[in-house]
């Protein structure tokens, strides 16, 4: 397997970001991490079907756990629901939040169906302007069972 290197590197990410503290909630950003690891894992494994792309989407799973848990308060994740929810496609949506001054422009694509979970789901481009620095980030939600968006990826 070529992509060995990859486990202690995923592995060491998560370990790392669930030890961080962020924004007065110690355990925020790495309860996302974490969450997003394992989500992107179970993605990676059923697109991949192979440890490489399971690692893969453990890896991009982190990342975006990190960013939704440690910068995106509940205020800002109501705003991206209603953008999955209500936003025309590619047509930007923006925020800037009203507590921590934390700016998004998300820009969703066309729903779709998930081939294997059936689930309505949809693209985005979140781009987030946080402490002055300027990060983007593209996301699939997926709607669950009680109706509400799931970021996937």
């Amino acid at each position: 397997m070529k992509y060995n290197f990859l486990l202690p590197v995923v592995l060491s990410l998560t370990l790392l970001l669930s030890s961080c503290a962020g924004n007065g909630s110690p355990n925020k950003a790495g309860m996302g991490a974490a969450g997003g690891a394992a989500g992107g894992a179970l993605i990676g494994q059923a697109i991949g079907h192979n440890t490489e792309a399971t690692l893969i989407g453990a890896a991009i799973g982190t990342m975006l756990g990190y960013m939704v848990g440690n910068e995106m308060d509940k205020y800002d994740r109501e705003q991206l629901n209603h953008v999955y929810e209500r936003g025309v496609s590619g047509q930007s949506n923006a925020w800037r939040n009203p507590d921590n001054g934390n700016q998004f422009i998300v820009t969703p694509q066309p729903a779709y169906s998930n081939p294997v979970t059936h689930q309505p789901c949809r693209q985005a481009a979140i781009q987030s302007v946080i402490d002055g620095k300027s990060q983007t980030v593209y996301t699939t939600a997926c709607r669950d069972n009680n109706g509400r968006w799931q970021l996937k990826n």
